[in-house]
C-alpha cells in the first residue's frame, strides 16, 4: 500500500538556507509544504520562484508553533497519511525523511502515531557539541515529562518528527512559540498515544539562534516552558491526586 507523505517546513527569515535545503528535501520527498511564518528577509521571494513546493504564508509572524500548526491543518484537510516536519535552518539531514516516514508504520510492534527524532538517543558520526543552556533545559524537561507521562524519550525538543497525520486531529494547539511541542507531549499522552524514537545526527549551525526577547535568556525560557507545561496539565483535565499536578517545578 503506498502512503502519501507530506514534508512540512516552518520557515522565518531563511533566506541563506532555504533554498538549499528545500533541493536537499526534494530529493526524498515528492510532496513539500513550506509555512513562511511572516518572513521579511527575502525568503518569500525566494519561494515565490519555486513551483516545486507548495507555500502557505502568514502575514505576520505567529511563530515556530504557528507554523507548525497550520502544517498539522494542511496535513489533515489533504488527508495525507504521514507527516514529516523538518527546520529549514539546516540542522537536520533530509536523507532520513524516507525511513523516518516509514517508521511510522514499521515500529516493532506495529503502526505508532508518532515517530520523533531525538539527537540524543544515540551518538552517531559527524555530530557536534549542543550550546550548554540547550543541552541543559532540553535534559531537564525531558526528564519532567518521562517523570510525569512514563514517555521513556531523550529530546523533548527535536523538530524532525513524523505524525500519523489522523492522529494530528486530536491536537488543539494554542501556544504558537518554541514552546508548542510540550504541548504536544502532554495532549499526546493524555490521549494515549504510541510513540517511538528515532536517532538523528546532533548538528548545530547556528548557536545564536534568538528565541525572541526576554526567552534568550535560559532561566527565563526555562521558566516559560515549565509554566506551559503546568497550563497545559491543568487545561487537559489529568485526575486529581496524581503525581502530575504536585506543583513541583
Amino acid at each position: 500500500m503506498t502512503r502519501r507523505v507530506l514534508t512540512a517546513l516552518p520557515v522565518h527569515n531563511e533566506v541563506r538556507h532555504v533554498s538549499d535545503v528545500l533541493d536537499e528535501v526534494r530529493r526524498y520527498s515528492q510532496h513539500i509544504l513550506v509555512v513562511d511564518d511572516g518572513s521579511t528577509d527575502g525568503t518569500a521571494a525566494l519561494l515565490s520562484r519555486r513551483d516545486d513546493v507548495v507555500t502557505v504564508t502568514h502575514p505576520c509572524n505567529l511563530g515556530y508553533g504557528g507554523a507548525l500548526r497550520t502544517a498539522f491543518q494542511y496535513a489533515l484537510a489533504h488527508e495525507y497519511d504521514v507527516l514529516v516536519t523538518i527546520d529549514c535552518d539546516g540542522q537536520h539531514e533530509p536523507r532520513l525523511i524516507p525511513e523516518l516516514a516509514a517508521a511510522v508504520w514499521n515500529a516493532p510492534g506495529g503502526p505508532v502515531d508518532l515517530v520523533s527524532g531525538s539527537r540524543y538517543l544515540r551518538e552517531l558520526p559527524g555530530q557536534t557539541a549542543p550550546p550548554e543552556d540547550r543541552r541543559r533545559i532540553n535534559r531537564e524537561i525531558t526528564a519532567w515529562l518521562n517523570r510525569r507521562f512514563g514517555l521513556g524519550i531523550t529530546d523533548a525538543f527535536c523538530g524532525f518528527k513524523a505524525y500519523r497525520v489522523p492522529a494530528l486531529a486530536d491536537l488543539h494547539i494554542t501556544e504558537l512559540g518554541y514552546a508548542m511541542p510540550l504541548q504536544v507531549w502532554i495532549q499526546a499522552a493524555r490521549r494515549g498515544w504510541k510513540i517511538v524514537e528515532f536517532a538523528v545526527p546532533l548538528i548545530y549551525l547556528d548557536e545564536h539562534r534568538s528565541f525572541g526577547g526576554a526567552l534568550d535568556d535560559a532561566e527565563r525560557r526555562l521558566l516559560h516552558y515549565y509554566e506551559v507545561l503546568h497550563r497545559e496539565i491543568a487545561q487537559q483535565r489529568f485526575p486529581c491526586g496524581t503525581p502530575l499536578l504536585c506543583g513541583e517545578r
